[in-house]
């Protein structure tokens, strides 16, 4: 494959611009850049909007534009054309799954470029999301009635496209009979030198007895899309239940101070301890490995999070809500207990249940490492660059031999 491919990557994140010439780029998203920069065989150009706001709910980090390892354009996506495709020499366009870049696939097409989708919410989770966070049932349902409508809409621009790389299994579900290169991957950040080992879990459960108390973990936003506000339901009822345990909260959000309020309130202080935000790598990581026995999430909606994979790569297993996509991350891995959604009571019993077998933790600790081993960062973006690499040949080559 030539050199002189220039890929073209059209998040959905925005990007803060600084004086200076400075832009603040979202930590994650920067890893996942210089990946694609590092092994595809020719430049990386991204096409990013400007961000008018201040985003706090993400890690950023601070450059001067012209230090960027890659080439970065500011654009809406409305204004990507094929004219603007050429004009930048583009080869190859890798689009986040969106309303406003459904254009992109007729967009690759007129201008004979081969495009590839990323997915992440299927229509069940987006309606989940909408009900997460709508009250008024009017404003429901114009939501939800806008959300199939556009599901119409992403899945003719699906279609269109040479290939859809799926995060998680809720959109690979539902696109990959209509595209004919589909991918299914599980995002995560831990590298293979990040993993948990069978010897750190061996001496995790080395002292853990039955009546020592079980140690759970949420992190993430606290938002009622993730499942915050569902937390101290199971804490109380895992209390009226007469269980040893301690919760370790991590992470901030709207709901950080209404549950520290509630926390107080119900005398869980003793049991609950809300941790704040912890660097990924230096202390969510360590501190997961070595104190956890199980996550608890009680996400109400199917959204690919990072959580599944990343707490399993710290041999962690998950007692989570059947969510779709965590139950193909279940599905896949044999690892975790479904509990049916918006069952906080249930979740406890379930907890409670564990508490008084801790084997069948360490045995769903180990199946849970095994499945992280195969989908490390490392391995995921090399399956995710291959398969890029493919269908743009592929395109290529139907191309070339139609000029011939």
């Amino acid at each position: 494959m030539s050199k002189q491919l220039n890929l073209a990557v059209i998040p959905n994140l925005k990007v803060e611009l600084l004086p200076g010439d400075r832009v603040a780029i979202e930590q994650k998203f920067l890893e996942g850049i210089l990946k694609y920069d590092g092994l595809w065989p020719g430049s990386v150009t991204v096409l990013m909007e400007k961000n008018p706001d201040r985003d706090q709910n993400f890690h950023k980090k601070i450059f001067k534009r012209d230090e960027l390892p890659f080439k970065l354009e500011i654009i809406a996506p409305e204004e990507i054309t094929p004219q603007k495709l050429l004009e930048n020499k583009i080869s190859v366009v890798l689009a986040s799954a969106d309303y406003r870049k459904n254009h992109l696939s007729q967009v690759c097409h007129s201008a004979n470029l081969p495009c590839i989708y990323i997915t992440e919410y299927s229509l069940q989770t987006r309606k989940q999301i909408i009900a997460a966070n709508t009250n008024n049932p009017l404003l429901r349902l114009r939501r939800n009635l806008w959300e199939e409508n556009q599901e119409r809409k992403q899945r003719k621009a699906i279609a269109l496209a040479e290939g859809v790389q799926c995060n998680g299994t809720p959109t690979y579900e539902a696109y990959r009979t209509i595209n004919r290169n589909p991918l299914l991957y599980f995002d995560g950040r831990v590298t293979e030198a990040m993993l948990a080992t069978e010897e750190e879990i061996e001496k995790r459960f080395l002292n853990c007895q039955e009546d020592s108390p079980l140690r759970l973990l949420f992190s993430g936003r606290l938002i009622k899309m993730k499942g915050a506000d569902r937390l101290l339901d199971v804490a109380r009822e895992l209390k009226r239940l007469g269980i040893q345990f301690e919760m370790f909260i991590c992470g901030d959000g709207d709901l950080r101070e209404k549950m520290q309020r509630e926390i107080v309130a119900t005398r869980l202080s003793d049991r609950v301890k809300m941790m704040g935000v912890l660097d990924f790598k230096t202390e969510l990581i360590p501190f997961a490995k070595a104190n956890v026995d199980l996550f608890v999430c009680c996400h109400p909606q199917g959204d690919p999070s990072c959580t599944y994979l990343e707490t399993m790569s710290c041999g962690v297993p998950i007692v989570g809500y059947a969510n779709e996509a965590f139950e193909g991350v279940v599905k896949y891995s044999q690892a975790g207990w479904l509990i049916p959604m918006d069952r906080p009571k249930l979740m406890a019993q379930q907890l409670a249940a564990l508490s008084q077998n801790r084997h069948s933790i360490k045995a769903m600790s180990l199946k849970a490492l095994e499945f992280a081993r195969q989908h490390t960062f490392e391995k995921t973006w090399e399956a995710r660059i291959s398969h890029l690499k493919r269908v743009a040949m592929r395109k290529m080559a139907l191309e070339s031999s139609m000029l011939h």
